[in-house]
C-alpha cells in the first residue's frame, strides 16, 4: 500500500510545508504519489526534483525567498520573488542572473544581499500600464532551483494543475508532460501575473479556482485499470491544508495586507469545501466506506501569531518552516503506522 501527498496553494507559508515535508522525509515517508497547486508546485518540485542538491537542501533553502525584517518591515513587498513585468523587465533579470554571485558565506543578517536586491530591483525597467494584465513577470528563478527534466526520473507519480480559461475547464498535467512553461500556467494568479500562454491556449491559476488538486488523486484512481500502471492501491492521503484553515482571516493590519487577505479569504473558503466534497464523494466506495485515509497535517502556530503567517519576512519564513518541521515530527509519530509502505515500493518500478 502506499501513500499520496497534496500541497495546495498559498503563500509566503509554502515554507510551513516544506519543514513537514524535511520532517517527513527524515523519517523515511515516501509519496507515490504528488498532487500539487499554487504554490505548493513549488514545495512539491523541490522535493522531487531539486536542482544541484538534496531535496532536503532546497527545501531549507526555500527561507531564502524571505526578505531581510530591517527591509520588510519598511517597505512589505517581498521584490525577491515578485519581478516587475514586461519584455525589458525579463531581459534585465535575465541579465543579472547571469552575473556571478557573490558568497558572503555565513550571512547571520543577510542583509547586504537583500539591500542589494531591492537595489537592483527598483532600477529595472518596466511597461506596467494601466493596460498590462499582470504585476508581474512570470517567476523568473524557478529554473535555477527546480531540474524539470530531472521530474521525469522521480519514482511516484507528480501532478499540477491549471486553469485553461479558452474551454473552461481544470486541467491536470503529469510529470511526463511538466515544463517550466507548465509551472508558469499553473502559477499565474489573476493580477499578480498575467494569464500564461501555452500551446495556442490560456491559462490562470489553477489554486485559484481550485486550491487543492485533489484530481490528480482521482486521476492515479483511474491508472490501475491500464495494465502498465498496476502497482498496489492507494491507503493513505496527506492533506497540508494551510488553506482550510479560518484563522488565516483576521482583521488586516495595512493596506498591503487587505490586498493579500481579499485573495485569502476566498481561497480558504473554497479549500474546505473541495476537501469536505472529496471526503464525502470522491474518497468513497460503493458503499459508503471510505476508500482511504485522509490524514490533514495540523499546522501547531500560536493563536495571536496567526495574523503574521501571510507576511513575506525572513523571520516569518524561518519561523513558519520551523513550525512545520515539529509540526511534521508530531505527526509523523502519531500516523507512522499509516504512513509505512512496501519495502520497495518506489524502486524499481516505473510509476509513470
Amino acid at each position: 500500500m502506499s501513500n499520496a501527498l497534496v500541497l495546495g496553494g498559498g503563500a509566503p507559508n509554502l515554507t510551513l510545508m516544506a519543514g513537514t515535508l524535511v520532517a517527513l522525509d527524515e523519517k523515511g515517508v515516501e509519496f507515490s504519489v504528488i498532487s500539487a497547486s499554487g504554490a505548493g508546485m513549488l514545495i512539491g518540485l523541490l522535493y522531487a526534483a531539486p536542482k544541484g542538491t538534496t531535496r532536503q537542501e532546497a527545501l531549507k533553502n526555500a527561507r531564502e525567498m524571505g526578505v531581510h525584517n530591517l527591509i520588510y518591515d519598511h517597505f512589505p513587498v517581498n521584490y525577491k520573488v515578485f519581478h516587475k513585468p514586461g519584455l525589458l523587465a525579463e531581459n534585465y533579470t535575465k541579465f543579472l542572473q547571469k552575473l556571478p554571485r557573490i558568497d558572503l558565506g555565513t550571512n547571520p543578517l543577510h542583509f547586504f544581499n537583500d539591500w542589494m536586491a531591492l537595489v537592483f530591483s527598483t532600477f529595472c525597467p518596466s511597461d506596467l500600464n494601466s493596460m498590462s494584465k499582470g504585476l508581474c513577470q512570470p517567476a523568473p528563478w524557478v529554473d535555477e532551483v527546480v531540474d524539470f527534466a530531472k521530474l521525469k526520473d522521480y519514482p511516484g507519480d507528480f501532478f499540477i494543475n491549471a486553469y485553461n480559461i479558452d474551454d473552461g475547464k481544470m486541467e491536470v498535467f503529469s510529470k511526463e508532460e511538466v515544463t517550466l512553461d507548465h509551472f508558469h500556467a499553473g502559477l499565474a494568479f489573476p493580477l499578480i501575473y498575467a494569464p500564461f500562454k501555452l500551446n495556442g491556449k490560456t491559462y490562470i491559476e489553477g489554486s485559484a479556482i481550485e486550491p487543492l488538486c485533489f484530481e490528480g488523486i482521482l486521476k492515479e484512481d483511474e491508472r490501475p485499470k491500464l495494465a502498465k500502471h498496476k502497482r498496489e492501491k492507494l491507503k493513505t492521503i496527506v492533506v497540508f491544508d494551510v488553506l482550510g484553515r479560518d484563522k488565516l482571516i483576521h482583521d488586516p493590519r495595512s493596506l498591503y495586507d487587505a490586498w493579500v487577505h481579499s485573495i485569502i479569504v476566498p481561497l480558504v473558503s473554497i479549500a474546505k469545501k473541495d476537501t469536505k466534497l472529496f471526503e464525502l464523494i470522491h474518497n468513497r466506495d460503493d458503499n459508503g466506506q471510505p476508500k482511504r485515509k485522509l490524514l490533514k497535517v495540523k499546522f501547531d502556530i500560536p493563536d495571536d501569531y496567526w495574523p503574521n503567517v501571510l507576511d513575506w519576512s525572513r523571520s516569518n519564513l524561518e519561523k513558519l518552516f520551523d513550525i512545520g518541521y515539529k509540526s511534521g515530527l508530531k505527526f509523523y509519530e502519531k500516523h507512522k503506522d499509516d504512513l509505512s509502505q512496501s519495502v520497495g515500493q518506489l524502486s524499481g518500478t516505473s510509476l509513470s
